[in-house]
Formats: C-alpha cells, structure tokens, sequence
C-alpha cells in the first residue's frame, strides 16, 4: 500500500470506546438497522461484534462464539491478538484489521468485525453468506448435449465453476475493486503462461482507472468504462457469456475474462465479429453437424441483415432485376407506402419483444399470439399491409435470432434498419453506400487492439478456415495467433499412422 494512501487513514485505537464512536460517527447506527452490534465480555476483555445481518452466517458465528465465550482473562492476559488470530479462533477464513476505513469497507461486504478492548487491530471471519440461487443453464445459450450448469449472480461460485473445469496451478483470478462508494468486487481471470501480457496489464490498467461512484449495473458498466473506441458504435467489442464451459475454452485460447459481481455474464476479451457467431451446441455434436449448423447460422444472420433492403430494393427498383427473378415483389403493395411498411413492422416487432420480456411469463405467449394473429393478420386483411412484407419481416427476425450473441443481434437489427432507410431514399446507390459505409464500420473497429474483422480483415486463410468449418478436436493444435499467446500450442501434433508393412521395412533398415 502506498505510503500516502495509508497516511489518509485513521488507525484503530486500543481503546474500545474510541473505536465505537469512531464506528458510530461513520455508519450512523441509528439509521442503518441491518447493521449489528453485539457487545460481549471475551476472556475478560469488553469486546463488540459488528457484521451486516443477512450477510453473516448464523450457524458459523455461534460455532466460533462458543470457542471465544470459554476462555478465561488468563488466556488473554499476553499477547492476546496472536492468541486470538492463531489459536482461539477456530475458523479459516479470518484476517487482521488495523485501519478504520479498511476495516468499515471488509464489513460492508460481509464478513464479521471482532473488536477486542486493549488490541489496536480488528479481526475479520468472513462468515457471510451471500442471498444466491443455484446454477442453471442460461436461457440464452443452451445446448441439446451438454453441461446445465451455469453463472450465477455470487463472484465465488462462478470463480469455483471455472476452477472446476481449469485445474491448473497457473490460472489466475486477480481480485480488484471498482466504483468509490460501491466498491464492486471485479476479477480478471486468465491463464498466465498462455494469455498475452499486455492484454492482462492494459485490462487491469483500465480497471484500476475507473472513478465513478458506482458500478450498479456490474457488467455492463465496467464495459463501457473499459472498453476503448466510439461510445456509440453499435458492434459489440467484447463477448458475454454465462456458460462455464464457453469462458473456459476461451481462456484455454488465450482470451482474457472479467468477472463482475451481482452478475451471471462474464465478459471476454478480446472479441471479434466471428466470435459473437460461434455457440457451444456447434462443439457438442460431431463436427460434420456442428459444420452443418454453422453454415445455417451464417446464412440466418445474413438474411437477417441483407434479406429486407435487397426484396425492398428490388420492390422500388424493378428494373434490376433479371427476367428469371421478376417474380420477386408484391402484385398490391397497400395503402400505405411499402417502405413506411418496413420501419412501421421493424418498429412493431421490437415493440412485441419488449412486451414480451416485461410481461409476466404466464401472459408473454399470449402476447404473441395477438401480436400475431390479430394486428398481423388483420392489417393484411384490412389492406394497410402486404403479406410479404410480413413474411420477409418474420425471415429476417428469425434469422437475427439464430446470432448466438444477443448484443451482435441487436447490432445487426440496427444495420438493418439504417441499410432500410439508405434503400428507401437512394434506392440502388443508397444500398451500396450503406454497405461501404458498415464495413468500414467494421474494419476500423478494434476490440483491445484487435482488428474485429479479423481473420478476414487483415487475411488469414487458416484462421478463417477454421471460422467457417468446425475443425475436430484431434486437429485443433494451436491459438488464434492475433492473440499473441504465449504459448502457440494447444497439442502436440499427431504423428501419422502408419501400415504394419511400412513399419516392419523401417525396422529392418535399422
């Protein structure tokens, strides 16, 4: 600790007295009723306990009481705090507490002060027991084949999952704190011989440099205060995900994780477009499956962003067309204009799925069903809509909702909607700019340094070969090299087989 941090901090007293007006003056006690005070006599000491109900555990605090409540004043007569800390406490997880302010902080996030009269340090039993649900698969991301385990809102039990999946002395969980009045606990979390040392420095470079009050929307918040580049660029420039097994593959390529407290979705960085595309169920079937399956989701987000504005430009603009393709647009378009239509339906379906997420589950199906059935149809019917403009709008929802990424998806409806409105008012040039202008997008992104478009912008024909296929595990030897890992290889690569007859000759040679 520096040598000025600690001069701005006020040292416990060996008085008790003191120390409670201290404490008094600092937390109101008259005004936080969750916040405890027990007064004891331990082995002939004034002592007073202070922990936040709800966090302390009761059980254990009752265990360890018995132990104290038996010693005499001779047990503590010498050198009491080394008999307390190293032999009367009996429990692991205690430490020293000799600063007011370090000692207000510990005891906010759980565990328990003990205060003992005639000592000038605090001891601290992290008793607490956190409010916590147990893991569950994420909606967002499930598999037919797989584990069903998945983050939780508790730092410890998501550290544990990632433990139980890594077991290698050299992963790293660094424990950091963010946000001056929230002091949100925040670990990074990587492989230390494999991710690359500037990611990890930078990371916790700009961890450390967060000054804000607090940090209630954990994940989120320390994302955009991380995260370099334009405020309001669309693309996503880290990775979420609340799968164990997803956060511990990438770590095992390279990647750098940043786990937030009060949050199930952990952040990994660097990311790239490509990386947003890539889900767990493509790895848990066989690779001819799992290349099946990505070539399907790569088709559906492609629909999803290009499918409206090409049939809409092929509506305002029929002569492009071939005569093979003059099938394509609508006999009636309606009575209102077909690309009013389009922002009107964009616009209706984003309505439908935020009443959905807000309405109890009980009422979301029937949500749908009239959304559905009754706007839908009877604007069909009515004559206000065409049929096609619904049918292309339902294709390209179900394709943005084939991205394994809710936020790319979000990214791809707005690239949508701005390639909509270029077609709407330019028409066929509109279109191409639009396209120019998003891939530029794309290309100048970085996520922590790295190109988003990456393998394919800067090239990398190997990398990008195995963006597009789902390699097998045997042949799946090194990292992404934009990484840098300091360590390039996954496996060793296999030595081929050979036939009983080639070995027998080479054995004879020798």
């Amino acid at each position: 600790m520096a040598p000025a941090a600690i001069e701005n901090k006020t040292r416990l007293s060996k008085h008790l007295d003191v120390n409670k007006d201290l404490l008094a003056e600092k937390l109101a006690f008259d005004k936080n009723f969750d916040i405890v005070r027990r007064e004891m006599i331990i082995g002939g000491r004034k002592t007073l306990m202070l922990f936040v109900d709800a966090f302390a555990n009761a059980e254990l605090m009752t265990e360890i009481l018995y132990n104290l409540h038996q010693l005499d004043h001779e047990d503590l007569s010498v050198d009491a705090f080394q008999k307390l800390f190293l032999k009367h406490i009996n429990y692991v997880e205690v430490q020293p507490s000799e600063y007011l302010e370090d000692l207000i902080e510990k005891m906010l996030s759980g565990p328990l002060a003990l205060i003992v009269d005639g000592l000038d340090q605090a001891i601290l039993l992290d008793v607490r027991t956190y409010p916590a649900r147990n893991p569950e698969e994420p909606d967002l991301e499930r598999v037919v084949r797989g584990s069903r385990d998945g983050f939780t809102e508790t730092l410890v039990f998501n550290t544990a999952l990632i433990r139980r999946r890594i077991r290698d002395p050299k992963l790293r969980m660094e424990y950091t704190q963010a946000g001056n009045r929230s002091k949100t606990d925040i670990v990074i979390c990587y492989i230390e011989d494999i991710a690359n040392e500037d990611l990890v420095d930078s990371i916790r470079e700009k961890i450390g440099a967060i000054n804000i009050d607090g940090l209630p929307m954990a994940e989120k918040a320390v994302e955009e205060l991380i995260t370099p580049g334009n405020y309001w660029n669309p693309l996503p420039r880290v990775r979420y995900t609340e799968r164990p097994d997803v956060a511990a593959i990438h770590l095992l390529e390279g990647h750098v994780l940043v786990m937030v407290d009060t949050s199930p979705s952990v952040m990994i960085t660097p990311a790239t477009y490509f990386h947003h595309m890539q889900h767990a169920e493509e790895y848990r079937q066989n690779p001819a499956a799992g290349v099946f399956m990505r070539f399907i989701r790569y088709m559906g987000v492609a629909a999803s962003v290009f499918l409206l504005p090409l049939w809409l430009l092929a509506v305002l603009q029929p002569g492009i067309l071939p005569p093979a393709l003059k099938f394509i647009g609508p006999e009636e378009i309606g009575k209102i204009p077909i690309f009013i239509q389009f922002l009107i339906a964009e616009a209706a379906v984003d309505m439908v799925r935020m009443a959905t997420i807000h309405t109890p589950t009980a009422l979301a199906t029937a949500v749908g069903l009239i959304a559905a059935l009754l706007i839908g149809d009877l604007a069909v019917t009515v004559g206000l809509f065409n049929a096609e403009v619904i049918m292309y709008t339902a294709a390209a929802v179900v394709g943005n909702y084939l991205t394994p990424s809710y936020e790319l998806g979000f990214a791809n409806r707005l690239i949508r909607l701005f390639l909509l409105v270029m077609v709407g008012f330019f028409r066929l040039p509109g279109l191409l700019l639009g396209m120019v202008l998003v891939l530029a997008l794309m290309v100048f992104t970085r996520s922590f340094g790295v190109p988003y478009m990456w393998p394919l912008i800067p090239f990398n024909a190997r990398a990008l070969y195995n963006i597009i296929v789902r390699r097998p595990v045997p042949v799946s030897n090194v990292r992404p090299s934009i990484l840098k890992p300091r360590d390039s290889d996954r496996q060793a690569v296999p030595v081929p087989a050979r036939k009983p007859e080639e070995r027998n000759k080479k054995q004879d040679k020798r």
